[in-house]
C-alpha cells in the first residue's frame, strides 16, 4: 500500500505543479490553434504541453485511487473477494 500512496501523492504533486505553471506562465492562452485573436506560438505550445502533463497526472491519480480502493476492499473483506476458487 505504501507504493500506491507514493504514486498517488507524486501524481497529485505533478498535477499541482503543472496546473500552477500553466496559470503563471500562460494565463490567457487556450491550448487550441484556432482562437479569436492570434497567439504566440511559444505560448500555445507551452499551454498544450502543460495541459497534457496535467491530464496525464490526473489520469494517474484516478487509476492509482481505483487500484488502492480495490486493494483496500480485498484486505477489508477477504472472504467476499477470494483470490482462489472455492473447493
Amino acid at each position: 500500500m505504501n507504493a500506491g500512496w507514493k504514486i498517488l501523492l507524486l501524481s497529485a504533486a505533478v498535477f499541482g505543479v503543472a496546473f500552477g505553471a500553466e496559470r503563471i506562465l500562460v494565463p490567457d492562452v487556450v491550448p487550441i490553434g484556432f482562437a479569436e485573436e492570434p497567439q504566440p506560438l511559444w505560448s500555445l505550445e507551452t499551454a498544450f504541453v502543460l495541459r497534457a502533463v496535467e491530464l496525464m497526472a490526473a489520469g494517474l491519480v484516478i487509476i492509482a485511487s481505483v487500484i488502492m480502493l480495490g486493494a483496500w476492499m480485498k484486505s477489508r473483506f477477504p472472504n467476499r473477494y477470494p483470490t482462489r476458487p472455492a473447493d
